[in-house]
């Protein structure tokens, strides 16, 4: 397996301008879109309820699934039509986190971006999920600014001694 690039709504311009410039041309490349079941699966609890169970055809979990899963083929077009050479598409749900480091292994390089504080340095620039899969990947990662990085005065303080 070659280059994984997860794909997130916001940031994954970032992720397929990386994907251009640091994945080899004759490198396997992946764009990777990971859908957390989580909205759908409580959809489909709260039907099932406080809704009743007699009309599964008025089940609102059903519908959001569908609506992730257009969602999720509009974002992997984008990646795709804005990396301009041949690709592979992965799409994974589930615990978001763990489905990327599952994805990544056997890969070369995962490529992210960061999606926390954009306006600092730090650990805040990564939100749960990413500071999970750079803590966790099984191969070598490849950290991206989703916009131009900020100043070094933006470096938390050191610790008190």
């Amino acid at each position: 397996m070659g280059v994984i690039a997860w794909i997130v709504e916001g940031t994954w311009p970032a992720c397929v301008d990386a994907a251009r410039r640091y994945a080899p041309e004759p490198a396997g490349l992946d764009l990777l879109y990971v859908g957390g079941g989580d909205v759908p699966g409580i959809a489909h609890g709260a039907f099932a309820g406080l809704l009743g169970r007699g009309h599964p055809e008025r089940d609102p979990g059903a519908r959001l699934e569908d609506l992730g899963a257009a969602s999720a083929a509009r974002l992997l077009d984008a990646a795709e039509e804005r990396l301009g050479r041949p690709c592979g598409r992965m799409e994974r749900y589930g615990r978001v986190e763990r489905e990327v480091v599952a994805a990544a292994e056997g890969a070369e390089l995962l490529i992210l971006a960061r999606d926390g504080d954009p306006a600092r340095l730090g650990p805040h620039s990564l939100g749960p999920a990413s500071r999970f899969v750079v803590d966790h990947a099984p191969c070598p990662v490849l950290l991206v600014w989703p916009a131009p990085a900020p100043g070094l005065g933006t470096i938390p303080p050191p610790p008190r001694p």
